[in-house]
This record gives C-alpha cells, structure tokens and sequence, in this order.
C-alpha cells in the first residue's frame, strides 16, 4: 500500500478548439494544461476532473490517448506522467419540491463516461456545459452512475447557493438513496467537525476538494489516500473501506477562509461572524436581505450535540501557498524549483529549507500556514476570507 494525494473536482474552462465548457473557469483550464500543473507543480497523484461528459472534452482526450502522451490505465482513469485523472461529470438536479443541488458522478473508463453522456444528452439541454440541469429525479441519476460501476457523490453540501444542505433540503434522504453515495464533499466553508453534527452522514465518507476554476487553485483542498496503486478501482475501495484501502486524511481550508462560512448581508456588506445564533436579519443594518453562510446553515439543521467523528481520517487545516502574503509568482516558483512540487513544500521541506529559499519572514508564514496556525479574517458572500 502507498500514500497517494487526490483532489477530485477540478473544472474544464475551454477545449483545445477554444470551445467554452465550464464558462466562468479561467481560459487556460484546458484537459492538457490541467494534467500537466497538477503533476509538475502541485504533486497530484490522482485527480477528477468533472467536465468529462462533455463530447468536446472528450475528443480532446481522445486526442492525447491517440498521441500517445496519455495512457488508458488499467483499474480505470487516463495517466499523465505521475498522475492519474478520473473521469468526472458534475450536473445539477432540481427535484420537485426542493431546491437545486450539485452531485458529482465518476465512471471507470471513458466507454462508460460517453455511454452516460449519450444518457444524459437526451434529459439534458447542453451536454457539452458544464453543472448542467438533468431533468430527471435525483435518485434516477444515482441508479444510472451507480448502474455503471460509477461513485456517486453530492458536491460542497452546505454551500447556500446548488448543494443538498445549502439550497436544497434539510436532509439528504428527502432527495437522494443514501446508500448509493459514495461519499460527500465538504466544500471549502466547511470541515469535518461541522459536518459530524449531521447524523446521516455518520457513514458516509468525507472528501476535500478544491472546486478549481483556475490553474492556482488545484489542490487547494486535496485527500490523501492509501491505495494498492492510482486507479478507478483502488478509489471506489477505499471509498466503501475495502481491503485496507481508506481515506487516512483530508487536507482543506480553514472554514473561515471559505467564501461563504458565515452570512453575509447585501446591503450594507457586513459579515455577520459574531453571533452564534441562526441569522435571519443583519445584526448592523437589520435588512433582510442575507445570504445564509456555511456555519449558519449548520446550527440550524445539526442533530447531534457533538460531532461524531470516530474512525474518521484526521481533518488537518491546510492553506495553498498561493495563499500566502507576500508570495508571489517570483518566489513560488523558487520554491517549486527547490523542492519539485507544491506536496514536497507543504509535506516534505523543512523550516531551514524553505527559509534558503524566501527568507526569514516568508518562511515563517509558510510554517504557520502548514501548522494551521495562521490569523483569519473570516470570508462570506462571495467573499473569500483572508490570511492577516
């Protein structure tokens, strides 16, 4: 068994035709350019990335598998260099009687992902966007993924606008088989002990990912994983527990620095971390108009008094160095240079060695931001927080 790191939910903003598939994503998330910064600069072993449904995305890996820069791997995925990508699709659902809600749906192989995406083109009105409405009953979709030895799992659950708590209903059961989730994914405004005050998901697996809509953002949430070896397969087992094979960490954002962990008030634009309540009118302004934030959001549906967090993998607070003040570019790419990727910085250097690199003072943030120790102004509405 090895350790392996994975960040599974990463955008597509244009084909190698220039051809828009995630719209608000940066231009130069292309399938290449994604592969090539997740395995050379960041240190990814395994990646998803969730516009695969897409048949404008999928002429493109056709092309580099026909090219022979990437392979088909067997266990299922397509592998660049050192990292594995799976094939994912995110896509909407809008149940009668609830709100919408994001799910993200991995396939084994590129055959099964275009046979679903054949599905889909015919209850959906563009398959070739990304976070699409399918116009059938959430619990149909899961029957379909699942029916092809698919994962299914509901994307950024408590995140106010398109998830299962944030927008769509109370509980998962209202909307989705709660034994045909895979897992779920906590989103960047939330950690697991948040999401242990949620009794349903006591059995159910929690993943961090990074929701990339640029290049820098890969990896800015990530797991780390204990596999026979980086495949569809190994995944889909440590997933359901199997065989040794399991989650042993997840690595993500202080919910503070998450752009919707506390409410928000659009009028006068004041973040309304101070109370400990459920928040309904802005404490500043006392308008109305609020966007519910991620820790209120779970005060008001949690069901257990304290988290339920046995026999789950250590949640450890984990800040990009794209975050960090005072590193840019020049110095990013020093360290890269120094130690390889953005993992070896993160896991693997030293205090004495990144202080060779960037100095005294740039060390010492990187070293607070490895710790989880780093001062947070908190983020909301649309907001991301910030490192002071």
């Amino acid at each position: 068994m090895q350790t392996y790191y994975a960040d599974l939910h990463i955008h597509i903003g244009r084909t190698n035709k220039g051809k828009a598939v995630k719209i608000t994503a940066s231009n130069d998330l292309t399938f290449y350019n994604i592969m090539e910064e997740a395995s050379m600069r960041k240190g990814m072993d395994i990646i998803g990335i969730i516009d695969c449904q897409s048949p404008a995305v999928q002429e493109d890996i056709h092309y580099y598998l026909n090219e022979g820069t990437m392979i088909e791997v067997s266990g299922g995925g397509i592998q660049f260099r050192n990292t594995t990508m799976m094939l994912g699709s995110e896509i909407e659902i809008y149940d009668e009687g609830f709100g919408p809600a994001h799910v993200l749906a991995y396939l084994p192989n590129l055959h099964n992902m275009m046979d679903f995406s054949r599905w889909m083109s015919k209850h959906m009105k563009n398959v070739n966007l990304s976070t699409q409405r399918l116009y059938v009953p959430a619990k149909i979709l899961q029957e379909e993924v699942i029916g092809r030895g698919g994962l299914f799992i509901p994307a950024h659950i408590f995140t106010p606008h398109k998830s299962a708590y944030g927008s769509c209903s109370s509980k998962l059961a209202h909307v989705f088989n709660l034994e045909f989730i895979s897992a779920v994914e906590l989103g960047l405004s939330a950690d697991a002990e948040m999401a242990g005050l949620i009794s349903e998901l006591n059995e159910i697996p929690f993943l961090t990912n990074s929701d990339a809509h640029s290049l820098g953002k890969i990896a800015r949430e990530y797991n780390q994983l204990k596999l026979k070896s980086p495949n569809f397969l190994e995944l889909k087992k440590a997933l359901l527990q199997m065989d040794g094979r399991k989650v042993t960490a997840n690595f993500g954002l202080n919910p503070k620095l998450g752009k919707y962990n506390r409410t928000y008030c659009s009028n006068c634009s004041s973040i309304l971390e101070e109370n400990k309540s459920v928040v309904v009118r802005c404490t500043y302004c006392g308008s109305e108009k609020v966007v519910r934030g991620v820790y209120d959001r779970v005060v008001q549906i949690a069901d257990q008094k304290s988290s339920k967090l046995d026999n789950r993998p250590p949640y450890y607070y984990q800040i990009p160095l794209e975050f960090i003040p005072g590193l840019g570019p020049r110095k990013l790419n020093q360290l890269l240079f120094r130690f390889g990727t953005e993992m070896n910085v993160l896991h693997q250097a030293t205090r004495d060695q990144i202080r060779e690199v960037v100095g005294e003072k740039l060390s010492n943030l990187i070293m607070l931001a490895k710790q989880g120790k780093s001062v947070i102004q908190t983020g909301g509405g649309g907001t991301y927080g910030k490192i002071r």
